[in-house]
């Protein structure tokens, strides 16, 4: 039976249409990032500078650095990644082990899904009312619960797709071999999904060291640096927020400047990340 040439000719026709069809999408999108990374070089190198890691937030007219802010972003991811990720990993084991088929499972399967697509400007309200309104002051304590709220779905949803993975044989052999199960989550299931679970990580402190919404509810600012929680505290997405909106061009410079260690970090813990998934891929 002769093959139908019109039709070959037709799919390589499609075929070759659809390959430069996603081709440029690509382009078009490595072409703003480019453009993005480009203007912050231009525009935020110029000042950067070892005074940038040192000093603290100047007065308009004079020279100064983003110590405060830098050092107050810091603590609060910290101390929102200690709170994350803790519950991240236990409530995406569950889920992964337990909440397959069960109506709890599906429940707190679609709260994470819900909170993982929620604006972080809605988080930074509830932690405002919950929190600030109370204790009638802002703290950084407040800005850490906003920006845990925002990891936590990263993790939940990192570690359920990472421990799922597990190959079921390999939980029937170390029950098999007189382990009890919780022995089998954590020798076995935690084991083997480390590398996975550590990248969910990294992506949720990316995700949420840029963020700028939560923490003008709930951290507010400081102009002077601050290692105390309890009490307003500095952090560098408000600050490049409320320099880049001034009439002010040295403060201008100054918010080009942090965005693009923003933008610096942020690519340090993807590619971390993805070096991490490539190598637990080829071992």
């Amino acid at each position: 039976m002769k093959p139908d040439m019109t039709l070959i000719a037709r799919r390589r026709a499609l075929n070759t249409v659809m390959m430069a069809l996603c081709v440029g999408a690509a382009l078009v999108a490595v072409a703003v990032l480019a453009l993005v990374l480009e203007k912050l070089v231009a525009a935020g190198a110029s000042s950067l500078s070892p005074a940038i890691f040192t000093q603290g937030t100047p007065p308009p007219g004079s020279s100064g650095g983003l110590f405060n802010p830098i050092l107050g972003s810091l603590m609060m991811t910290l101390v929102a990644v200690l709170t994350a990720a803790p519950v991240g990993v236990l409530a995406g084991t569950y889920l992964a082990e337990y909440g397959r088929s069960s109506k709890l499972g599906s429940a707190v399967r679609f709260l994470n899904d819900t909170l993982l697509s929620a604006p972080s400007i809605i988080i930074g309200l509830f932690i405002y009312g919950a929190m600030v309104v109370p204790q009638g002051h802002f703290s950084g304590w407040a800005g850490s619960l906003a920006l845990a709220l925002i990891a936590l779905p990263v993790i939940v949803r990192t570690t359920e797709d990472m421990v799922g993975l597990l190959p079921d044989s390999l939980r029937e052999a170390a029950v098999a071999l007189g382990c009890p199960y919780w022995r089998v989550i954590v020798s076995v299931g935690w084991r083997a999904a480390r590398p996975g679970i550590l990248t969910g990580i990294l992506l949720a402190v990316a995700r949420v060291s840029g963020e700028t919404a939560p923490l003008l509810f709930t951290s507010l600012n400081n102009q002077f640096t601050s290692t105390n929680m309890n009490a307003p505290i500095a952090s560098l997405p408000v600050v490049i927020f409320q320099f880049a909106m001034s009439p002010y061009e040295d403060w201008q410079t100054l918010a080009w400047t942090g965005a693009l260690i923003i933008t610096a970090g942020v690519l340090v813990l993807n590619v971390t990340a993805r070096a991490i998934t490539s190598r637990n891929m080829h071992q």
